[in-house]
């Protein structure tokens, strides 16, 4: 079991999790749509893998004989974009002969006319993947790298990068049976770039936001309303009220009959009014509309007055 791996289990590294969407959709449609554009051929992606590493783990990923292209972001963040040997030769193969050949190519170490053929390509990967993560979140961390130079060795990684976790996308990038390689992109876990630009509602259509208004108006004033006018409120004994029969009369002290409050559903008074006469019907006419006079007070009361608690008021009213 080699080094990393030992590493991995003993600081407990596991492998980000991440939403749906987002990063772990972008960047293979990024590989793919990069392939067919600069080199006219398929590629696709297998294995995908999201993981948060800290430097001295990052140094242990580089496949041997990979090309490291350096990727300079915004804050003078760096990043790395590390190109497997088989991958790296597909990608020359298709520049220089037209298509990916049936046979791996023989394994060689990058050189710097090989980092200069695939420069192109690593900035049409890194501005697909912005592009294509422009309203989410995972923007933030891959926005804004290009290509800047590269390394045939990882050793001077160690100096060159800062000492901070980084988020690793680890991918099997397959251009034919028998064609296929690693593909690590390293970035920076703490994002530098622009935040994600959401989209708001389109723009209402001033016509058709006063059509509405008017539609809604109409809607509201034509809903029905209760109210409750209350004479008065007395509070009983609950054996008392029990007891109570036809014929029986209740205490009623302080009914004013010039100031019966108007309650709305959620019991606060509306306005007053006094009990009147309207076509033969009994009737309210409204003397303080618009005010909120204060609740009637339950009164207590235990010896019964010729007084009738019950007042038959149909819902009319006057003002």
């Amino acid at each position: 079991m080699d080094q990393a791996v030992i590493r991995r289990k003993l600081t407990g590294t596991q492998a980000v999790q991440p939403p749906e969407g987002g990063v772990e959709r972008a960047f293979p449609l990024a590989l793919a749509r990069a392939t067919r554009t600069r080199h006219a051929c398929n590629a696709e992606v297998a294995g995908l893998r999201l993981h948060r590493y800290s430097l001295t783990e990052l140094l242990d990923l580089p496949p041997a004989l990979s090309l490291i292209a350096l990727l300079e972001g915004p804050g003078e963040a760096i990043g790395v974009m590390m190109i497997g040997p088989d991958v790296l030769a597909a990608l020359i193969e298709a520049q220089t002969h037209g298509h990916v050949a049936a046979l791996p190519a023989a394994p060689r170490r990058p050189t710097r006319t090989d980092a200069a053929m695939v420069a192109d390509w690593v900035d049409a990967v890194m501005t697909d993947l912005e592009e294509t993560l422009g309203a989410e979140e995972d923007l933030v961390w891959t926005d804004g790298f290009r290509f800047a130079s590269h390394l045939d060795e990882p050793r001077p990684l160690g100096l060159m990068l800062e000492d901070a976790p980084y988020r690793v996308l680890a991918v099997t990038l397959r251009f034919a049976p028998g064609r296929e390689g690693p593909l690590v992109l390293a970035l920076p876990a703490e994002g530098r770039g622009r935040n994600p630009q959401r989209a708001g509602p389109p723009p209402l259509d001033p016509a058709q936001g006063a059509l509405f208004e008017a539609e809604f108006r109409e809607q509201v004033m034509a809903a029905s309303a209760t109210v409750d006018a209350v004479l008065c409120r007395l509070s009983l004994p609950l054996d008392t009220l029990l007891g109570l029969g036809p014929g029986d009369m209740l205490p009623l002290p302080t009914a004013q009959l010039d100031r019966i409050v108007l309650e709305g559903a959620d019991g606060q008074g509306r306005a007053t009014g006094r009990l009147g006469q309207h076509r033969g019907m009994r009737a309210l006419r409204l003397s303080a509309a618009g005010s909120a006079p204060a609740p009637a007070t339950p009164v207590t009361s235990t010896a019964p007055l010729p007084v009738a608690a019950a007042l038959d008021l149909p819902q009319t009213g006057t003002g």
